[in-house]
């Protein structure tokens, strides 16, 4: 009755349903993306199935459950919690997963980057060489790219970025207003007395070389590369093959990829062994320890060898590989014969991303 009752605004769901079809006869490579809070079933479904029509929902819960996990003490942080809320969705109901968006960028809440480091954004962001850090300022950085790379392993079948955030944008997006008061109750809503101040984006952060936000762009570039040159969004094949509460890692298959996030943070495991689906030689692609990418060095593809699988049962899985897992950190070992370590010394080469040529499924 909740969703295919009387109770439904039936006129609005046969509206959706016409609009979706007239969009994809008319253009046929157009996308829609319908924002539903309800988790009304068949929204991605076809018209003639009944269902609403759109190609892509978005994957709302996962934001906030960033903001709820955030508010506790890493040690806190539970790893079942945060795949399952990952990966809650319909079978064959495309999401687009996000781990942030214009609800957490607008005034009254906070980015991820300053839920995770603060004030300290405004006095310990300089680059090394260029001033002084943080250990909070390390932490954040850290966190926050683990928070985008799994969001994306698992959130969905697409991703979103929100202008700014994925760099770490320090401050919020709010726009002129005046004093006025809600209709529905009548409370007073005080205005910014139609300040322009924090009507913008300050896409300078990422492009000045003595900042910090640098990093942060340049894996969110690397990780966009790493969905192109392998479709591990679109790949059908999706597996968390480890959520261990006491290591705090989480190693999770996407495609032809293993991931592995180890958020513990003080902990790092030498010869950890990760389950695997596909037998054979892997070797790192891309890790979030990059030195371009703010890191520590202690995980890189120039120092990291072959990882040789070997059969017999680990978590559920036929195969299995050792890894370095440092804390906070996450890696990502794709099949050996499409990792270059040098190919981002090359002219079309992607800063920090360790990926041959083009990939085996990249598309223009």
């Amino acid at each position: 009755d909740e969703y295919f009752g009387m109770n439904t605004d039936v006129d609005a769901v046969v509206y959706l349903q016409l609009v979706n079809n007239l969009l994809h006869d008319l253009f046929p490579n157009a996308i829609t993306i319908g924002e539903d809070v309800s988790g009304m079933p068949a929204f991605c479904r076809p018209w003639y199935e009944g269902g609403v029509g759109f190609d892509y929902r978005l994957n709302m819960a996962i934001a906030d459950k960033w903001i709820e996990v955030m508010k506790h003490s890493d040690y806190d942080w539970g790893m079942a919690d945060i795949t399952h809320t990952m990966t809650n969705r319909r079978y064959a109901e495309a999401c687009v997963g996000y781990a942030e968006s214009h609800d957490q960028a607008l005034v009254g809440d906070k980015t991820i980057a300053f839920w995770l480091m603060d004030k300290d954004m405004y006095d310990y962001m300089a680059a090394p060489g260029h001033g002084a850090s943080s250990p909070v300022i390390d932490r954040g950085i850290a966190l926050h790219k683990m928070i985008r790379l799994i969001t994306m392993a698992l959130g969905g079948e697409s991703y979103l970025n929100f202008m700014g955030n994925e760099f770490g944008h320090p401050e919020w997006i709010d726009f002129p207003r005046d004093d006025t008061y809600d209709p529905s109750t009548g409370a007073f809503v005080p205005g910014n007395g139609g300040s322009m101040e924090k009507c913008r984006r300050r896409w300078d952060l990422c492009d000045a070389e003595f900042l910090r936000y640098k990093f942060l762009a340049a894996f969110d570039r690397a990780m966009c590369h790493l969905d192109k040159a392998f479709g591990f969004m679109s790949a059908p094949h999706q597996w968390v093959s480890r959520k261990d509460e006491g290591d705090k890692v989480v190693v999770v298959e996407r495609g032809d990829l293993v991931m592995v996030f180890n958020f513990h943070p003080t902990t790092s495991y030498t010869d950890y062994r990760v389950g695997c689906n596909n037998a054979g030689n892997y070797k790192l692609v891309l890790s979030s320890d990059e030195e371009v990418f703010g890191g520590w060095r202690n995980l890189s593809k120039e120092t990291d060898g072959d990882h040789v699988s070997f059969g017999g049962d680990h978590d559920r899985r036929p195969n299995s590989f050792l890894v370095y897992a440092p804390s906070r950190t996450c890696a990502v070992y794709g099949p050996a014969d499409w990792a270059d370590p040098e190919a981002d010394r090359k002219p079309a080469g992607v800063p920090g991303l360790g990926v041959k040529e083009l990939g085996p499924y990249y598309e223009y």
